[in-house]
């Protein structure tokens, strides 16, 4: 969908939901920030701690002193990574936001990117593929491949959308685009379906951009696939009964 020309962006929010991510969470933090400062972005790092029971708080406290950046918040509960995402959105000031992982698998280079389609070219959103040409995979579990290609193929045909990797988390958006979609539903993974789709049926501008992804070198990954299946399947139906029978109420444009 092509873009209009909206004003200028002020601020870039980075959004990261983390639970038990103490060994992740500096170097990730690093990254983004000596990457988006580098490239002259004013930005905030929002780490939403979804009630770790290691040191993930501590370690923030202690990299807040160091990243002046930097905002982490804890999320009180109840607890959940949607709902750590929509208590990061609900804390954060930016007119953009992109949503990041704990565990280093996104590139803070694909970030500055997605800065630029929403700031330069004047998007509404910036959605990146894995599975496009120039988009990379590292270390990919085969298991969780099989099934991610599988989901993605489902809502790709559902949405008769050329989008092939909607279930990924890591995307931006502009903030017109996160207050036009609430009120979110999805408490737990399914949400980083439900803001795509609901931006694309509320129609939002949206690009397409290759990106890469790294598995976590720490810890152990929160995705649990056989829980997640049914609740995936019931966001991605609510929002198309919405395209398909709300007559166009929700639209936010």
């Amino acid at each position: 969908m092509s873009a209009a020309s909206p004003a200028p962006l002020t601020l870039y929010s980075v959004v990261i939901p983390a639970r038990d991510e103490e060994e992740s969470l500096p170097p990730t933090i690093r990254a983004i920030h000596a990457t988006l400062s580098g490239e002259g972005i004013p930005h905030e790092i929002v780490v939403v701690d979804d009630g770790s029971k290691d040191g993930t708080w501590n370690v923030l406290e202690a990299l807040r002193a160091e990243i002046p950046t930097l905002a982490p918040v804890r999320n009180p509960g109840p607890h959940g990574f949607g709902r750590a995402i929509i208590y990061g959105l609900d804390h954060s000031r930016g007119d953009a936001v992109v949503i990041m992982m704990a565990d280093a698998s996104d590139s803070p280079e694909d970030a500055v990117k997605y800065w630029h389609l929403l700031n330069d070219r004047g998007f509404d959103c910036a959605f990146g593929s894995r599975f496009v040409r120039g988009g990379r995979v590292v270390d990919y579990p085969r298991v969780k491949l099989f099934v991610n290609r599988l989901a993605n193929l489902f809502i790709k045909a559902l949405f008769a959308i050329p989008l092939n990797d909607t279930t990924n988390a890591f995307k931006a958006y502009r903030r017109t685009v996160i207050d036009g979609c609430r009120p979110f539903l999805a408490p737990h993974f399914n949400l980083t379906v439900e803001i795509p789709l609901k931006a694309i049926v509320r129609g939002y501008s949206w690009i397409v951009t290759p990106i890469s992804w790294h598995n976590r070198k720490f810890g152990v990954a929160k995705l649990k696939i056989k829980e997640m299946g049914s609740r995936y399947f019931f966001i991605c139906m609510y929002v198309w009964l919405e395209k398909y029978f709300s007559r166009g109420d929700y639209r936010g444009k």
